[in-house]
């Protein structure tokens, strides 16, 4: 029982090892992705295991049924970068992580948001360097502001009932809006109103064609002035070129994003992503009310432990011969 971890970094090994003397595969890591230049390396394999940057396309697909290669074990919970449906014609099973991080990536919106708040990175860099003044690091309070919170999945919930703590006051939108929001006392609204009364607007929805750029020239310029954005969910919601003109007007007061549009082609050196040129990065950078962290949302202990239990348990399954309903695809 064979499997090949493609996009393995150093810490995915270290998990892997403290659990897989539980289920005894062999593993073999790999830093590589998994793609078209790359699949022969998956030759040896009975199952490989890939990530959210491995390109799972026909070709590759192609490839691992002539290697007999018959189970993909996704360690994320999308699986827009496998093609599914051929996938299924090879008689290749996949299955994917779909709970691990929403505890995880709602504190991480959160920290973001506080960090801009209270301006811990320009007060950090005072002290540090012996000097207290607190003129410009004037913060809120989250009580009674307004949060506007897109997108109300597993995520979107733990983010609200955290800013419920808080005793803000919560504006939602979701196109499948959730019972247990409502009856936690919280709103759903349409969006035009959730941009003009938000003071603070947090993004937990996935790309689609639908609501690739949401936050577009017209949405922002429905936002309070000084409005703080937040994006811990997919870059391609925002339009960065409107941010950048946002922030340029001052109608966008904070900035605090764990994921932008062009992170892969930065990053990863990747064709999966629009298409943006190196200094419009550069130019959203240099704001000094911008936060930008490294896709690092989901990067918690307990989701890590969570990913590859998860994904040794489908690996289990697999060489068992079933199927659970749960994770596969």
């Amino acid at each position: 029982m064979k499997v090949g971890v493609f996009s393995c970094k150093p810490y995915d090994k270290d998990f892997f090892a403290a659990q897989n003397h539980h289920f005894g595969f062999e593993l073999e890591f790999l830093e590589c992705k998994l793609c078209p230049e790359t699949v022969a390396l998956a030759k040896p394999f009975d199952a490989v295991s890939v990530f959210v940057d491995d390109l799972i396309d026909k070709q590759v697909l192609d490839a691992l049924k002539q290697y007999e290669v018959s189970h993909i074990a996704l360690r994320c919970r999308g699986f827009s970068n496998v093609d599914i449906a051929y996938a299924k014609t090879l008689d290749i099973s996949v299955s994917r992580v779909p709970y691990y991080s929403h505890t995880a990536v709602a504190e991480h919106a959160i920290t973001l948001i506080l960090a801009l708040d209270r301006k811990l990175l320009r007060s950090y860099s005072r002290a540090i360097d012996n000097h207290y003044e607190l003129e410009g690091l004037l913060g809120f309070n989250l009580k009674n502001r307004t949060v506007g919170v897109i997108g109300t999945g597993e995520i979107g919930k733990a983010f609200i009932r955290i800013l419920n703590g808080f005793g803000s006051r919560v504006l939602c939108y979701d196109i499948a809006p959730d019972n247990q929001v409502d009856e936690a006392g919280n709103a759903y609204v349409d969006l035009d109103t959730l941009y003009k009364e938000s003071d603070i607007i947090s993004l937990h929805c996935p790309l689609t064609p639908d609501s690739e750029h949401m936050i577009d020239h017209n949405a922002i310029g429905l936002m309070k002035p000084n409005v703080m954005l937040i994006n811990t969910s997919r870059g391609g919601l925002f339009n960065t070129q409107a941010l950048i003109a946002g922030l340029k007007s001052k109608k966008i007061g904070y900035l605090g994003v764990d994921i932008y549009e062009m992170e892969s082609e930065i990053l990863e050196d990747s064709d999966g992503c629009e298409s943006i040129p190196y200094d419009t990065y550069d130019r959203l950078a240099t704001f000094e009310n911008v936060l930008i962290t490294s896709h690092q949302g989901f990067f918690t202990q307990e989701s890590l432990e969570k990913v590859t239990e998860t994904t040794l348990v489908n690996l289990q399954y697999f060489f068992a011969g079933k199927v659970c309903n749960e994770t596969y695809l």
